[in-house]
């Protein structure tokens, strides 16, 4: 398995593939609401498997000064082998080597578990993105 920062045009394609694969296929996301206006600011993180196809996708941008997880999503088939936590720490880890105290995010609520093992903590009430329920959870890297 490799994580590789998106920084040319197939591996950007690469996580826009796996990212709708999960969020629209998967989870019925409307497209439109999938790839938004915050993809070109964005750092993308693509997972590959040792025979270099993407399996997992995420990316990370600044959020006035507090760093922004989104869109973390594995293949069916892969999950429940360790791959979206290999991720967020990857994903963490450019965080702080970037000078980031405290990320966030917004998880599905069925997903508050796994997040709440990598140290992230509820910090809103439930609320609705794309008809899905989601809570707000952040982490200090401090």
């Amino acid at each position: 398995m490799k994580i590789v920062i998106a920084n040319d045009q197939k591996t950007l394609e690469d996580a826009f593939h796996i990212r709708n694969i999960v969020f629209v296929e998967e989870q019925k996301v409307p497209p439109e609401e999938e790839i938004d206006q915050f993809e070109e600011e964005s750092i993308h993180f693509v997972v590959y498997n040792d025979s270099g196809e993407p399996i997992g996708a995420g990316r990370f941008r600044d959020l006035e000064g507090i760093g922004k997880i989104e869109r973390i999503c594995v293949l069916s088939n892969y999950r429940k082998y360790g791959i979206g936590k290999k991720l967020m720490e990857s994903i963490i880890q450019y965080a702080k080597e970037h000078g980031y105290e405290k990320v966030k995010l917004n998880s599905q609520t069925h997903a508050i578990p796994f997040y709440e093992k990598l140290g992230f903590s509820v910090i809103s009430e439930e609320f609705l993105d794309a008809g899905i329920p989601h809570r707000t959870m952040e982490k200090s890297l401090q």
